[in-house]
């Protein structure tokens, strides 16, 4: 391209002598200005500075989550039953109804029990007299003995110690009758204990009858709210220990003050889950969230879907929350404090190498390799590499090369959050 310069500049040179001095002026500063462009190293015009995005390496605290999506239940929630059969006399709650623990729902006519109440109470009125009449009885034949026993002790004294005033027949009498009556004593004390037993047991019938009785008040096992209400005034109700086609509830009760929210956890996020960790349960009908934590869990992997049972209990104090909410559960996974990061989009991933494009001070990009830590969704830890304060490209990397001179200007990343819902 010089050579071809050159020779037009001959040519123009040679025009120039047949031409008249003004015009002879205007063709040298053509030839100058023609001569300027053509003086280049021939390496062709000069390539222009591009402008690059960067953002600076900061220190932040990273952090990874989940979000998982479920329904929540009534920490308990059960069917009340009645223990015995019996027509619904009064029944003091409805749907809605807040009750204590104790506090008497319902209340069953039983007349069967009452009746054998009466009879428990004759029975035991009967063995109490059983009883008394039995220990007269011991009473008379200790005295009994008692006499016969003094008179024996008597007779074989004097026999043995003067023989010949006593007979033998005499006193052998006496011994006969101090046995019989010593057998007496025995036999008067074991019905008396027979009379015993017999009170006890018609006591212990009177309690068992009585317990059943008072199953007769259906009472609150838990606080809670009514949420279902199966009976109504004389409804005849079977006893929840028979056949379940028959039993009948007579109310739902559901414990409010306490949820439980079921979520099953990814295979994969298992590790992750401690007890007592915090979690952030957003109700997107109430528009709020309330702190949770992390309660139990089953500490197997099912094997149909992957996931393990995990539960998270919120307090409900105010009584706010309502059974069968939509909730999502946010779980902290894990998190690292004031760590140097750089923004996902300022990564290359070439095979098992990662780098990203460093602006120097010179304003010239240096292709560095990084070491990675905790990612995010939009951020990730730089264990090594990189300094705080350093400038990397954020922006579109294709057509840069290590070396080449660029404008660094400051751009906006945008956030994102990591979520996981099932």
């Amino acid at each position: 391209m010089t050579q071809g310069c050159t020779q037009s500049n001959k040519m123009r040179t040679r025009r120039s002598k047949n031409l008249r001095p003004a015009a002879l002026v205007a063709i040298l500063v053509a030839m100058a200005m023609a001569l300027s462009s053509c003086s280049g190293n021939g390496n062709g015009p000069v390539q222009p500075t591009i402008t690059v995005g960067v953002t600076k390496v900061v220190k932040k605290s990273l952090g990874r989550q989940i979000t998982l999506s479920s329904e929540l239940v009534p920490f308990q929630e059960i069917d009340v039953y009645a223990k015995e059969s019996g027509y619904v006399k009064k029944l003091s709650v409805d749907y809605g109804t807040r009750v204590k623990a104790g506090q008497v729902m319902a209340l069953l006519e039983i007349p069967e029990l009452e009746a054998q109440l009466q009879e428990d109470q004759a029975e035991i009125k009967n063995a109490t007299n059983q009883v008394s009449r039995a220990q007269h009885e011991l009473y008379r034949y200790q005295a009994q003995y008692k006499a016969l026993h003094l008179q024996y002790t008597r007779l074989n004294g004097v026999f043995e110690s003067q023989p010949g005033i006593v007979a033998q027949q005499e006193v052998d009498d006496a011994q006969g009758k101090d046995m019989a009556a010593s057998s007496q004593v025995d036999a008067g004390q074991a019905a008396f204990e027979a009379t015993q037993s017999q009170l006890l047991v018609s006591k212990a019938k009177l309690l068992h009858d009585q317990s059943l009785f008072d199953y007769a008040k259906i009472t609150a096992p838990f606080s809670g709210v009514v949420t279902e209400r199966y009976a109504n005034l004389g409804t005849l109700v079977q006893a929840g220990t028979g056949s379940s086609t028959q039993a009948m509830p007579i109310v739902r009760l559901s414990q409010d003050d306490l949820f439980r929210l079921v979520i099953p956890v990814p295979e994969s996020y298992v590790r992750y889950i401690r007890i007592g960790d915090h979690v952030d349960v957003r109700v997107p009908s109430l528009d709020r969230t309330f702190p949770g934590r992390v309660a139990r869990f089953s500490v197997d992997v099912r094997e149909d879907t992957r996931t393990m049972h995990t539960e998270v209990d919120i307090a409900n104090p105010q009584r706010v929350l309502l059974p069968g909410l939509y909730a999502d559960a946010e779980l902290l996974l894990d998190r690292k404090d004031d760590v140097p990061t750089v923004p996902v989009q300022a990564l290359t991933h070439a095979g098992d190498k990662i780098t990203v494009f460093v602006v120097t001070q010179n304003d010239e990009l240096e292709d560095r390799a990084v070491q990675l830590g905790l990612q995010t969704a939009s951020d990730v830890e730089i264990v090594s590499g990189l300094n705080e304060g350093e400038q990397v490209v954020v922006s579109d990397r294709s057509g840069l090369k290590a070396g080449q001179k660029v404008h660094p200007q400051a751009v906006a990343v945008m956030q994102y959050h990591e979520e996981n819902a099932q």
